[in-house]
């Protein structure tokens, strides 16, 4: 009966350290690779929009998706997509308000963030594969560029003319990859450290930079807080609000080392939960994405900010990724360039937007 026991347990070890070993597995590779939107592959909904409610400050994804969106200016239409993950703009872009009588700025808040549709509150399910499949399929970065062109066919744009910001310029590169034929231009504005997953050599991810910055006395507490925000075995069995909560946390730890004046920041509404992890499992930790970002035509142009915590080679992987681009950094300014500079910035997308 002992032997029987003992054999038993043994079953029961070899399969808990299996399924860690899975999990651990599909937190390091990718679930989404680029081709997987235009394909058709993994989405939740198909691309082609539901017949819209009518209702002005929504746009309908999927019959149970809506994103908030609002627009400034009269001209042609320009898509911006905001960073975070998950948060997004209560106000427009200050550099873009002199462009206005040219053009339509579109914002909206990306799903899972602000405004717009929050599928999950709590994961009922204790199946930690199906949790996740089902938490990328919703909220991660196939859905996100799906929504993107989805948009684009509200918007009745043959190609779009893209702005993103941090995490929402990683989102417009990976659109473009997707669907290089229906981008006309794209701004990167500080676009995300997260092309290459590690890092290449000397560069520092965005939760290492930020504890680089704390003050000495600050970094213990950080490091638990870092801890317990990255600990994959409790991710499901938080809710939304949970999620929500320590996403402002780690923002106060990057406002306070960022050192950002109240008049050059942008207000913000509330931020992402689940749809923030929902992206990170999505790109898994490693990856390059920049293959099929060559093959994009479009003129592109990445802004940097002189004094950004991420660094201006991070930076300049998009524009040396992408075969038509030109770079532009922005002194007395960091990764908010458009609400710290607002002028220069204006000047250089202006320039960048009307050259043929």
């Amino acid at each position: 009966m002992k032997h029987k026991l003992w054999i038993l347990s043994g079953i029961i070890v070899i399969v808990l350290v299996a399924a860690a070993g899975a999990f651990w597995w599909m937190t390091q590779q990718p679930l989404y690779t680029p081709g997987m939107v235009s394909s058709g592959h993994n989405l939740r909904g198909p691309l082609t929009p539901p017949t819209q409610t009518g209702d002005p400050d929504y746009w309908q994804m999927e019959n149970d998706i809506r994103l908030y969106h609002f627009a400034t200016g009269s001209g042609r239409n320009v898509l911006v997509i905001h960073g975070g993950p998950g948060m997004p703009f209560r106000e427009p872009m200050r550099g873009l308000e002199p462009l206005t009588s040219e053009y339509t700025f579109n914002y909206y808040d990306q799903r899972g963030c602000g405004q717009s549709t929050r599928p999950f509150n709590k994961f009922a399910s204790t199946n930690m594969y199906e949790n996740i499949t089902n938490l990328d399929k919703t909220l991660g970065l196939g859905a996100q560029i799906a929504d993107i062109e989805r948009i684009r066919q509200i918007l009745g744009e043959d190609k779009l003319i893209l702005i993103g910001h941090s995490w929402g310029g990683f989102l417009a590169s990976l659109y473009a990859a997707e669907f290089p034929d229906r981008v006309e231009k794209l701004i990167l504005i500080s676009p995300a450290n997260s092309l290459v997953m590690p890092q290449p050599d000397g560069e520092s991810d965005l939760f290492t930079s930020v504890r680089l910055k704390l003050p000495e006395g600050d970094r213990s507490e950080y490091d638990a807080f870092l801890k317990d925000y990255m600990d994959f075995n409790k991710l499901f069995t938080r809710s939304e609000a949970d999620l929500i909560a320590m996403n402002e946390t780690f923002g106060k730890y990057y406002m306070a080392v960022v050192n950002l004046p109240e008049n050059a920041q942008i207000k913000q509404g509330e931020p992402g939960g689940w749809m923030t992890w929902g992206m990170y499992v999505s790109m898994g930790q490693r990856h390059d994405y920049r293959r099929l970002m060559r093959k994009v035509t479009a003129p592109v142009l990445v802004i940097h900010g002189a004094d950004d915590l991420q660094s201006e080679a991070a930076s300049r992987l998009y524009s040396d990724t992408f075969p038509n681009s030109q770079f532009a950094v922005i002194q007395n300014s960091g990764h908010f360039s458009f609400q710290q500079q607002p002028e220069e910035f204006s000047k250089i997308a202006s320039g960048f937007l009307k050259a043929r």
